[in-house]
């Protein structure tokens, strides 16, 4: 059990946290597996119950009751993932974590930021988490507090922010000479699907995905001038402990599955159930899907033509469903989920560049930047609205950090009883290459990130901005420290 204090720290001290290195429990062995596999068929089992009952219902009111599939299709063949890819623990920082977060949610229009600025309701997680014995992360007081009032929440968003910390992790270990760059899942495929009955372009004969078991994420290990590769990513969090975490992760083997690139079944993923208890440290639970599929290689011919990144990426109104090849005698059957077919991989490879670069420009605050990256069903209009004052989230600040200009969006907001600057940006060259001129330069955005690697990589505290700053070789940053307010008299 970690020392807890409880009295609440001042703001230089919740800042200093952000800096602080701690050791993250991280458990994918055989027995997580079993474990998995086991509470995958109680869920079934659970499923076919209440078909049953819905059933009798049905015949007791003289009506047939609806087909419904009570099996949940799963990924296949998931497996621990290799110890020199994640060992039994890994070392990062508090700001780590928080980045990750806030990129995740920078396109979600969703989340408990929106109340602040988009990302930044990611920076009340500060407080919830605190250093224990051998520098093991666990809940502190004030995030065992917040479990009472809004446990799911607290749960679902840092176990996201803790499974992409992971997983960046893992395929930076894989691909070392590629780049990583993490998009929501929603956002890239709705430049292809209708995905729900709503988004439906009028008149279009095809109809919606209409099926909720969806990766949250897609990773694009990149390199300039070569096909990507995708790996969905599927993750949850939970307060209760590993028998929640078995559970989620056979949940999580189901939304996993909702994308494939390619043929069937061959698409690798990635599967975290993240664990905050109440009395234990922080755990992250991880297990991983070989596949030979997911690379978006364009057919013979094609791949040259069709490498350029800057032509914008139509929004495309693609059928749904899977196709799963069977006995080659019988006509193959389709379903439920988005699949990306050979024909529509430089198309998809186009969405998950300028999705990526979507997301600096909104983390940077830039509503019109953002807008003219993206379909309208991904959310166009939404964006080029934030560029009105009111909406709480401008880009209309430039600050140079360690030596290198970056343009973004500041705010003042209150941390126990102090007044704290947060900026968030992408540097100014960067920025330039996607706001300016006649349509955003995605290709030479994507090669001076990949020249530069690690380079811009920080993660400390920096004596000259006065408090944590934290920048990642995509070119953000996300800085903070304590502000003096002079009251008029």
């Amino acid at each position: 059990m970690p020392d807890i204090v409880e009295d609440r720290p001042s703001a230089v001290e919740v800042l200093e946290r952000l800096v602080q290195r701690v050791n993250v429990t991280t458990l994918s062995n055989l027995a997580l597996v079993g474990s998995v596999e086991k509470a995958a068929v109680a869920e079934d089992k659970k499923r076919w119950k209440k078909h049953q009952r819905q059933v009798e219902e049905a015949k007791m009111e003289g009506r047939t009751a609806k087909e419904a599939s009570f099996e949940l299709r799963r990924k296949e063949g998931l497996r621990p993932l290799p110890d020199d890819e994640l060992g039994s623990f890994m070392q990062l920082t508090y700001g780590e974590v928080l980045h990750h977060l806030a990129r995740g949610l920078s396109l979600t229009q969703r989340g408990a930021a929106r109340g602040l600025a988009e990302h930044w309701g990611s920076l009340k997680y500060i407080q919830a988490l605190q250093a224990g014995k051998g520098s093991l992360l666990w809940l502190s007081p004030e995030g065992k507090r917040t479990v009472k009032y809004y446990k799911a929440l607290q749960s679902d968003e840092l176990g996201h922010a803790f499974a992409l910390a992971t997983a960046v992790r893992i395929l930076r270990s894989r691909f070392p000479e590629h780049r990583v760059s993490v998009v929501h899942a929603d956002t890239a495929l709705r430049a292809g699907w209708a995905l729900t009955s709503t988004e439906k372009a009028k008149g279009s004969e095809v109809g919606s995905v209409g099926y909720r078991f969806r990766p949250q994420y897609l990773a694009e290990v990149w390199k300039p001038s070569e096909p990507s590769l995708v790996f969905p990513i599927a993750c949850k969090g939970n307060h209760a402990g590993s028998g929640s975490s078995h559970d989620q992760l056979a949940s999580c083997a189901a939304y996993v599955d909702g994308v494939h690139v390619g043929a069937w079944n061959e698409t690798p993923g990635l599967v975290f159930s993240t664990e905050l208890p109440i009395d234990g440290p922080v755990a992250v639970n991880a297990l991983h899907a070989k596949g030979r599929g997911g690379k978006l290689i364009s057919p013979r011919g094609k791949q040259a033509e069709e490498a350029d990144l800057n032509p914008t990426a139509e929004q495309r109104n693609l059928p749904p469903g899977i196709q799963r090849l069977e006995d080659p005698e019988r006509p193959s059957t389709y379903l439920p989920g988005c699949q990306v077919a050979p024909e529509d991989y430089a198309w998809f490879q186009r969405v998950l560049a300028h999705t990526s670069a979507a997301g600096l420009t909104s983390f940077a605050g830039a509503g019109h930047a953002t807008s003219r990256l993206l379909t309208d069903r991904q959310g166009k209009k939404f964006f080029r609205g934030l560029e009105h004052p009111a909406a709480g989230s401008v880009q209309d600040s430039g600050h140079e950090i360690r030596g290198a200009r970056f343009t973004g969006t500041d705010h003042i907001f209150r941390l126990n009883e102090a007044r704290v600057e947060a900026f968030s940006g992408v540097r100014t060259d960067l920025f330039r290459l996607l706001a300016k001129g006649k349509r955003p330069d995605v290709e030479a955005l994507r090669s001076d990130v990949y020249q530069r690697g690690t380079a811009w990589a920080y993660n400390g505290w920096d004596p000259e901005w006065g408090g944590p700053v934290l920048t990642d070789e995509d070119g953000t940053v996300l800085a903070l420290r304590v502000v003096e307010v002079r009251k008029a008299h």
